[in-house]
Formats: C-alpha cells, sequence, structure tokens
C-alpha cells in the first residue's frame, strides 16, 4: 500500500489546527502537527512561547525530521501540518518532491489580528506569507485552498481538496472531539485554546478587521503574495 503524504503549508492563525483536526477524524489518516518547530526555533535564535518544552520535546535536526516525514506509515494518509516560516536555513526542502504539497491561504488582515492576541509585534516574516509564496513557486503542482472559503462551505470544498489530492471523501472529516488531539504539539496550550473548543469549522468570518497602522503596513507588505496565491485557489 502507498500512503498518500500530504504537506499543508500555511502560516500561523490561519485555521491550520483545525484543519489538522479534520483530517485526524478521517479513519485512514496519521497526522502530525509543526514536526520542524524545535528545528526552526534553534536554527533561527527566535524566541517563542514555551520555548524550553518545544526544544525539548522535538528533535532539532531539520534532517532527521525530514526523514520521518517520508519514511513509511501504516496508514493509507498522512497529513502532515506545516508552517512555512520554519523554512530557514539549514532545514531542507528536498523531501518536499516525495509529498503532495497544499497551500493553505488567509486573508492578511485576519492573521495579523489573531496572531497579536498571541504574540506582540509580529514581524511580516513571523506570518509566513513571503515564506509560504516561495514554496508555492518551487512546488510541484501545488494545490491552494483558502481558508474563508473552508468556513464558507467545509464540506464543499473539502470535498474538492480530497478531489485535487487524489483521496477519497470522508465525512468524518466535517466533526471532531472537543479538547485537542492526541498528536497536539508540547505547544497547544499557548495557541490552540479556541479550536480545543470546538467540535468543527466555525461560520463565515465577518468584515476584515480594522489594524493599528504598524500592522497594516505588514499586512499591505503580505497581500501580492496572498493574492498571487489565490488566484490558483480552488474554488466549486
Amino acid at each position: 500500500m502507498k500512503t498518500k503524504r500530504i504537506a499543508m503549508w500555511s502560516g500561523p492563525r490561519n485555521l491550520s489546527t483545525a484543519m489538522m483536526y479534520s483530517f485526524g477524524a478521517r479513519v485512514d489518516c496519521k497526522v502530525v502537527d509543526e514536526p520542524f518547530y524545535a528545528a526552526y526555533l534553534h536554527a533561527s535564535g527566535i524566541e517563542h512561547p514555551m520555548q524550553a518544552e518545544i526544544l525539548a520535546a522535538q528533535p532539532i535536526d531539520g534532517y532527521k525530521v525530514a526523514e520521518t516525514l517520508v519514511s513509511p506509515v501504516s496508514e493509507p494518509v498522512f497529513y502532515q501540518k506545516h508552517m512555512a516560516h520554519h523554512m530557514v536555513t539549514g532545514v531542507p526542502r528536498d523531501w518536499m518532491k516525495q509529498v503532495t504539497n497544499v497551500f493553505l491561504i488567509r486573508h492578511p488582515a485576519r492573521v495579523l489580528a489573531s496572531y497579536a492576541q498571541k504574540r506582540e509585534g509580529p514581524s511580516l516574516n513571523d506570518i509566513g506569507f513571503v515564506q509560504q509564496a516561495t514554496l508555492f513557486d518551487a512546488a510541484q503542482s501545488p494545490v491552494v485552498i483558502d481558508s474563508a472559503d473552508i468556513r464558507d462551505n467545509p464540506e464543499g470544498m473539502l470535498r474538492a481538496l480530497c478531489d485535487a489530492i487524489g483521496i477519497e471523501w470522508d465525512a468524518g472529516m466535517l466533526n471532531w472531539s472537543a479538547g485537542g488531539h492526541a498528536d497536539d504539539g508540547v505547544w497547544a496550550s499557548h495557541w490552540y485554546g479556541a479550536v480545543h473548543q470546538s467540535t468543527g469549522f466555525a461560520g463565515s468570518e465577518g468584515p476584515l478587521p480594522d489594524l493599528p497602522p504598524e500592522y497594516q503596513d505588514i499586512a499591505n507588505a503580505a497581500m501580492p503574495h496572498y493574492i498571487r496565491m489565490a488566484e490558483k485557489k480552488l474554488r466549486i
């Protein structure tokens, strides 16, 4: 049996955990939560909440991490939740040729408004749009899906995604148990509070949030990357 390996690339605060829970609710799927997080912190020197716990919980050698992503697993589907900004110098990318690369996007204003509630003073690099677009350009036959479209029509968009990546639709993807997933990263207690209370995708979002000027400048810089990827997004 050949496993379908799905690398889901996003930035933070982008429906990425809910998507991991959605795939984790399938009967045929193994999931992994941000496997390069510790390697990213080690290579970049940047400080994040729960730094010590993350570095202790995961390998800091990106090559060892990459090996686990392409090694045999027993499940037919292997869903990998990745943050694009984790792919700094020193973190390998060759393994990406062996997986199906999907790009989960969200409007920069929404990302920034959400991120700033968890970590002050975000930069353009922190929210991952530049890095995500770079990975998108390098990927072979990339698939793009917008988080807003998923929230507007979960079943329709997830069916379209399953079709695009070559796996069968599983209605179990629409719901999951509250309280998190067994494979949550150690950082879940800081970042995943809202999604831990959920049992499915939230409804459509309202108007775009108003941002302070310094965050609006970051959103403006991210928009060209978001728009370019959005031009290729799945539509139904």
